[in-house]
């Protein structure tokens, strides 16, 4: 078998494929794939590939490769310098890489920054949950789940009965970018004013410094908000009951707009009030540091036909792509599909061009209404369309994924109102569940590490710098630190979510009221967390499935959720509605455990169990004035504490 050898692995250098992960994003398996697709699409088209076959895609200074076969090569992107054995290769242009020679792609000195390569056959990378890209953060996928090393061999696929080569004209890259995008789904007057909305979309934001494959952080103006809090959800006006981010969402973290890449988040809580159009998605792969971009509101119908109007070019690259209109701006309200005022009302907004995202209920925590998402979100599986492509459960919403080339939104929005009609009375089902015994290790040295990393380099000033568990003691009016710790400990905490964050990481509340704990999230976002932190953040818990960002209060850290090994055909331990119970262990009792399970010689202790409203309302129907207690005096630490925030 041909292999193509890593001579010098350049910045960031990774496999990656088209399309990606698909039907995983309810678990919180990003797609990764290639962040510039067009440039991506192109190359490997040139060079006769089907639109499944793998490349690579690199940051800022290109690998240096040989192969011990000929083959055809077409590089793109960001690529402006590369060679073979030092004879210029332009970019788009299709040549044969003799075999023992030498391609440089050298620097990506910009405009740009990431470059692709394509190469006759593919690259010939085990299949790993359905795709060969790599997703480096969780370790999988491509070439051992890791960017590329000197010295690493590359299978290389077969050449036989692929298309006849075509160069192509790579896209004009720039430091100045215009970004369409559709409004929503979260907006005026709800979570920002008119003015607030408009500015959003007046303003030119410069892109951060800090910006990968997992979101482009924007810096500019802050957000104009129409609310003071989250409620429930947490302290900041951006916080909501966590709910499902499509790929290119906008999502503002605190008062940073970050877009959800490649290798985002699929779950979170926060203000979502734009989406970057499918056609303008490839920017967002070579948005560099210091550039600016504009978003601009366009319709769903235009961008239904810029996307047509590019599978068109991609079908065939003799014919010269379409000249890029002039942007006209379109209106700055989400696009709003239907809405019930039936029990619960529901509404069901356009998330971009290619998702719909429905939110039922009020916006405080109703489990009734958690429990109506899971039964709408049950019948559309049972009478699924074709082109339905994913589906992710939030606290309160669900955001559905569809492919426009073979289904329309406004179908799907008819077909979730007909079925919304026919649901179970939610007050009467019972849902199989598991409870599920972690054990924690409070206070843990992992966890006051990124306390202590965010306090150096992040916001020094934060109020919940230096000690997260101090900061939750106080806005909860608590005696001691300990009686986070017992609250934690005591409580069952029943999975309203999967994903959050990662790879089947899980969102959590107390069944118990008296046991919801109420914090804000960091703003801005932590930069690192490790592995299997425990946090807070609004009335929810987390499980960080993985090393990232992120933006809950640390308690703690626990054992790993997710196990991929080979076999595995479900690498996630938890699901929906399971019942969570903490143990408290040591961090030498911890890192035991945690050795055992990734080793597979031991698992999470589960034993059967149901979950119903039932339960809930005994609780409610037991202690009353208890549970009322317990929320005013959270209510007036909570309300104190903001007031010293504005002091």
């Amino acid at each position: 078998m041909a292999v193509l050898t890593v001579v010098a692995p350049g910045v960031q250098t990774t496999v990656q494929d088209l399309a990606g992960r698909l039907g995983l994003w309810d678990v919180g398996v990003p797609p990764s794939g290639a962040a510039d697709e067009l440039s991506f699409a192109l190359v490997n088209a040139a060079v006769g590939n089907p639109s499944s076959a793998a490349g690579l895609e690199c940051v800022l200074t290109g690998p240096a490769l040989t192969c011990d076969e000929d083959r055809l090569i077409c590089v793109g992107g960001a690529v402006h310098n590369a060679t073979i054995d030092g004879w210029r290769v332009r970019p788009g242009l299709v040549v044969r890489l003799p075999a023992g020679s030498v391609l440089d792609l050298g620097p990506l000195d910009g405009p740009g920054t990431r470059g692709y390569l394509a190469i006759e056959g593919g690259l010939d990378v085990p299949l790993v949950l359905g795709s060969r890209a790599t997703f480096v953060l969780g370790g999988f996928g491509g070439h051992e789940g890791r960017p590329l090393a000197a010295g690493d061999q590359l299978p290389l696929g077969r050449r036989e009965n692929l298309l006849s080569p075509q160069s192509v004209e790579p896209p004009v890259m720039s430091d100045s970018w215009q970004v369409r995008v559709i409004p929503g789904p979260h907006g005026a007057p709800d979570h920002l004013t008119a003015d607030g909305v408009d500015a959003f979309f007046a303003s030119n934001w410069i892109v951060d410094h800090r910006s990968d494959r997992t979101g482009i952080r924007l810096t500019g103006p802050m957000p104009g908000w129409a609310r003071t809090d989250g409620g429930e959800a947490g302290l900041h006006p951006s916080n909501v009951h966590d709910s499902a981010y499509p790929v290119g969402g906008i999502m503002l973290s605190g008062d940073t707009p970050v877009i959800v890449g490649k290798d985002g988040p699929s779950l979170g809580g926060f203000v979502v009030p734009a989406v970057v159009i499918e056609a303008d998605r490839w920017m967002l792969g070579q948005l560099r540091a210091g550039d600016t971009v504009q978003l601009v509101p366009v319709t769903v119908e235009t961008a239904a036909e810029a996307i047509e109007e590019r599978r068109a070019w991609l079908s065939d690259l003799r014919q010269e792509p379409a000249p890029r209109a002039a942007i006209a701006a379109g209106p700055a309200r989400p696009d709003v599909l239907h809405r019930s005022d039936g029990t619960p009302p529901y509404t069901i907004r356009c998330a971009g061009e290619r998702h719909l995202l429905v939110e039922a209920g009020p916006t405080e925590l109703d489990l009734t209404v958690r429990v109506w998402i899971h039964l709408l979100a049950q019948a559309l599986r049972a009478n699924r369309p074709d082109g339905v492509t994913e589906m992710v459960e939030g606290v309160r919403s669900l955001l559905i994924a569809v492919d426009s080339a073979r289904l329309g939104l406004v179908e799907v929005a008819e077909r979730l109102a007909f079925l919304a009609t026919g649901l179970a009375d939610p007050e009467t089902v019972v849902l199989p569940a598991r409870e599920v015994t972690l054990p924690i290790a409070f206070d843990h040295p992992e966890a006051h590490e990124a306390m202590r990393r965010y306090a150096t380099s992040v916001r020094p000033d934060a109020p919940w710098c230096p000690d997260n568990v101090e900061f939750i003691r106080r806005v909860n009016d608590l005696q001691h630190r300990d009686e986070v710790f017992e609250i934690v400990r005591a409580a069952t905490y029943l999975v309203v979510g999967l994903g959050d964050v990662y790879l089947g990481a899980p969102v959590a509340v107390p069944i118990d009221p008296r046991h919801r704990l109420v914090t804000t999230k960091y703003n801005p976002a932590r930069t690192w967390t490790p592995q299997n932190a425990v946090g807070i953040g609004g009335i929810y818990l987390c499980v960080y499935g993985m090393e990232g960002p992120g933006g809950y209060q640390l308690v703690g850290r626990t054992v790993p959720v997710w196990r991929l090994s080979p076999g595995d055909e479900q690498p996630w331990l938890l699901r929906q509605f399971d019942l969570i119970r903490f143990t408290p262990v040591s961090a030498e009792e911890l890192a035991h455990d945690r050795a055992e399970i990734k080793a597979g010689r031991a698992d999470l202790r589960v034993s059967p169990a149901t979950f119903s409203i039932a339960d809930v309302r005994r609780i409610e129907q037991e202690a009353p004035v208890d549970i009322a207690t317990v929320r005013a005096k959270r209510r007036a630490a909570f309300e104190a504490e903001r007031a010293r925030w504005g002091a």
